[in-house]
């Protein structure tokens, strides 16, 4: 029998159902039983913003808005870290994961993330928007595709169908 190339595959996740749904459509079809290939998902948090002790309006800020932030995202990463770990926990075949967060510009983290990991593909969902929407917030599924040299699969969510 021969033996297969151990490939990498990042799957870029978040909050959204469509990442889950790139999750799942990922498992289904690029990791076949027996396969020793490696899933890795990748979660990027956006940058801290800057603060400061005085706010806009000049009164001295109480507490410490960085650590709640951070709190906060820690959670979040939590949060997507175990929704994805529902969506592979009953996976048939016994398969490689391994979990990575980025900080910073969604699209610059995941082709720098890629590059470095040495991926053989990269599979993202994506939120389908509209011309007008996609030109003013830019697509991170878009820009990937442009940028890394891997392939790149972009999982559309299932539509629901009519009865």
């Amino acid at each position: 029998m021969e033996e297969t190339k151990e490939r990498k595959i990042v799957v870029a996740v978040d909050e959204s159902e469509e990442s889950m749904e790139a999750l799942s459509w990922s498992l289904d079809n690029l990791f076949p039983y027996g396969s020793n290939n490696t899933l890795i998902l990748l979660y990027v948090k956006p940058p801290l913003p800057v603060y400061s002790s005085i706010d806009a309006a000049g009164f001295i800020v109480i507490g410490d808005p960085v650590a709640a932030l951070k709190k906060y995202e820690h959670e979040l990463v939590e949060s997507v870290m175990s929704r994805s770990r529902t969506v592979y926990q009953d996976f048939e075949s016994d398969i490689n994961i391994e979990r990575k967060v980025g900080r910073g510009d969604a699209k610059e983290v995941i082709c720098n993330a890629v590059q470095n990991l040495k991926a053989d593909m990269l599979v993202m969902g994506t939120h389908d928007y509209g011309f007008f929407k996609r030109a003013l917030l830019g697509s991170v599924s878009e820009y990937c595709a442009k940028q890394v040299k891997c392939p790149v699969i972009i999982v559309k969510k299932n539509m629901p169908r009519n009865n």
